[in-house]
């Protein structure tokens, strides 16, 4: 018989086993089961991405408590696997809830990417048809997925991409190999020169190198016109990684020059937030900085160094980046809207002079203004 037009209804698995099925007729004979659960509480979801080649750590439980404590968001991942079986698929999504910027779900806040965690097209087919009725049955302007790949699979649902670029450093050659494939001039003799005038390196999750980093990361964010994190939110993934998350300071004397946060999970460490003096970029801070992460990734046997994902009109930051020898790819970003939000794309578009304008302005308020507006404003961004 011909096949009839997908429609899903969702049901919450709260990691309880009473939860209740629901059926995306694919046939007239023939129906899948899709499931809405917590990652916070189904330990099911910390098994499968151990298992998970694509897994990254912005999927995990420690990001998604962080999310949650900071900010409120309600994380959940759709499936089709049902509660008493390992999961074999999912996409994980925040439920962001603003007056400011509508209802929508975000694969994540922050984060520079979050895979979806499914293998074939047809999953990805059958988890889209259950969010397109969330979204109508919650009446939610959209819906964001950030990935490496470009998964769409011919969804109905009005669409509009953004492109990152992204960069990778490959930890598995011998590190003398590594180090050669720097940039001479602006790497390699940065990090000599960074060695040469004995800067001091700290590394760890104290308060005072908290303080230190924060301090240098507000004046990177005024430098980009753009409000900093408020301090509770690294405070609450120091809490959520514990030894897995590193702030990498270095001082001449007394005074903070450049600073790092790093997190491991698995194979792969990555580079998350950084901020530098642009009074002593000429010591080199910043590459002895990626430069320690690297050796102490090397040793302790990891793959992968992600330097994380920058806007592609940043020229400064992907040469920054290219000059690693680190591996260049795209991360598409795409939002796919409800019935009736569609024209949302098109004022999204229109708005960049709106950007430019507040950019402007937060580039020149005093720090106590600038943080207190990140504290306002990141609550509702997501």
């Amino acid at each position: 018989m011909s096949p009839i037009p997908q429609v899903a209804k969702i049901s919450m698995d709260t990691g309880i086993p009473s939860a209740a099925s629901t059926e995306i007729p694919v046939c007239s004979d023939r129906f899948i089961t899709v499931y809405s659960l917590d990652p916070l509480a189904d330990n099911r979801w910390d098994a499968f991405l151990e298992r998970h080649p694509r897994a990254s750590l912005f999927h995990t439980r420690a990001w998604l408590e962080a999310l949650h404590v900071t900010y409120g968001y309600q994380p959940e991942v759709y499936t089709t696997s049902a509660p008493d079986t390992d999961l074999q698929n999912g996409i994980v999504f925040c439920r962001v809830e603003s007056w400011l910027t509508g209802r929508r779900l975000v694969s994540l806040p922050f984060s520079d990417h979050c895979e979806p965690l499914v293998d074939t097209r047809a999953d990805a087919k059958t988890l889209f048809s259950a969010l397109e009725l969330e979204m109508t049955k919650e009446r939610l302007r959209y819906f964001d997925l950030r990935s490496p790949a470009d998964l769409d699979p011919d969804s109905s649902l009005a669409r509009t991409t953004e492109e990152y670029c992204f960069h990778e450093l490959d930890l598995r050659p011998q590190i003398d190999s590594i180090f050669g494939n720097f940039h001479k001039d602006s790497t390699q003799r940065k990090i000599r020169r960074a060695q040469r005038e004995g800067l001091i390196y700290q590394e760890g999750q104290s308060e005072f190198l908290l303080e230190h980093f924060y301090r240098l990361f507000v004046e990177m964010r005024r430098r980009h016109g753009i409000p900093p994190q408020p301090q509770k939110w690294f405070r609450n993934l120091i809490a959520s990684f514990g030894n897995a998350l590193k702030i990498r300071v270095v001082f001449q004397g007394s005074r903070s020059v450049a600073g790092i946060l790093t997190i491991q999970f698995k194979n792969r460490l990555t580079y998350k937030y950084g901020g530098s003096d642009t009074q002593y970029n000429n010591l080199g801070g910043m590459q002895l900085l990626f430069w320690r992460s690297i050796c102490e990734a090397k040793e302790h046997g990891l793959q992968v160094f992600d330097l994380g994902r920058s806007d592609s009109g940043d020229t400064g930051l992907i040469t920054f980046k290219d000059r690693w020898g680190a591996t260049r790819s795209t991360l598409t970003y795409s939002r796919y809207f409800a019935p009736g939000y569609a024209d949302a794309s098109s004022r999204r578009a229109n708005s960049g002079w709106r950007f430019e304008a507040a950019k402007r302005l937060f580039a020149h308020m005093p720090n106590v203004v600038l943080s207190a507006a990140g504290r306002i404003l990141y609550k509702h961004v997501g």
